[in-house]
């Protein structure tokens, strides 16, 4: 979050073209969450703003946006979405204190979920507009961005009915694990908050809460499957590419 992520929240750009998807990609690296939450609202803010702005000008006028994608990893936070329940944090707060984990209420979809060290975060800031106005669809091409990071490490990958996110083996009640829960906001199709994808994370956190309000299910991560500390970086470059394609997105990195 430099001076220059700062000039370009949204560029003042006019263009020809009508539809841009040009997307920032920046990665925060380890960063509070309440810092993050913090920067993804800053950047929401600005482009509702620019799109509210847009409706005064002619088409040719229009200021284009530039949408963000960034990348993070937390220190200990149990976060809980808007439609989660208390009951699902199962422990209380000496015992979070304690253990040094934050505890967060926030805007998103979903219940509650675990954000730490060994996990890539992800936050799409998109206005969807400028791509496709399906909230549906933008939940499966998240889901389909790791589906596909998955598969180059040769896990088969998919969805478990009726509950968002990624899952290995999810045909099967018995074995079912949830590797990325993705959990969303969206207002005047702006986009914010995003997946949480287990890399190298300890899962004895997991043992504090059902995750995602889910009853009986597992949760694993890329380094428990593959038997080895997996390297971060190179797994964030495969999304990366992953998520441009589908989303015919042109990359650029800060």
């Amino acid at each position: 979050m430099d001076n220059n992520s700062e000039q370009l929240l949204v560029i003042n750009q006019k263009s020809e073209t009508k539809f841009s998807r040009d997307v920032i990609v920046e990665d925060l690296s380890k960063i509070d969450y309440k810092s993050a939450w913090d920067y993804q609202e800053k950047i929401f803010t600005s482009l509702v703003n620019n799109k509210i702005g847009n409706r005064e000008k002619s088409p040719e006028e229009q200021n284009i946006p530039n949408h963000y994608f960034l990348l993070c990893e937390h220190p200990p936070v149990f976060t809980l979405g808007k439609s989660g329940s208390m009951k699902n944090l199962l422990v209380n707060q000496d015992t979070l204190n304690e253990k040094h984990i934050s505890f967060f209420k926030i805007n998103r979809g979903g219940d509650i979920t675990f954000h730490g060290p060994g996990q890539i975060v992800g936050y799409p800031i998109l206005d969807l507009d400028y791509f496709f106005t399906d909230i549906g669809k933008y939940l499966r091409l998240i889901e389909e961005t790791i589906i596909l990071t998955l598969a180059e490490y040769g896990l088969k990958a998919g969805r478990s009915k009726g509950e968002t996110g990624v899952w290995l083996e999810p045909e099967s009640p018995s074995r079912a694990r949830k590797i990325c829960a993705i959990g969303v906001r969206s207002s005047r199709w702006v986009t914010m908050h995003g997946f949480a994808f287990n890399i190298n994370t300890d899962l004895a956190y997991f043992d504090l809460i059902i995750p995602c309000g889910i009853q009986g299910k597992q949760v694993t991560s890329l380094q428990k499957e593959l038997g080895r500390t997996i390297d971060m970086s190179e797994v964030k470059e495969k999304i990366i590419k992953h998520f441009s394609e589908l989303f015919e997105a042109k990359i650029v990195k800060l």
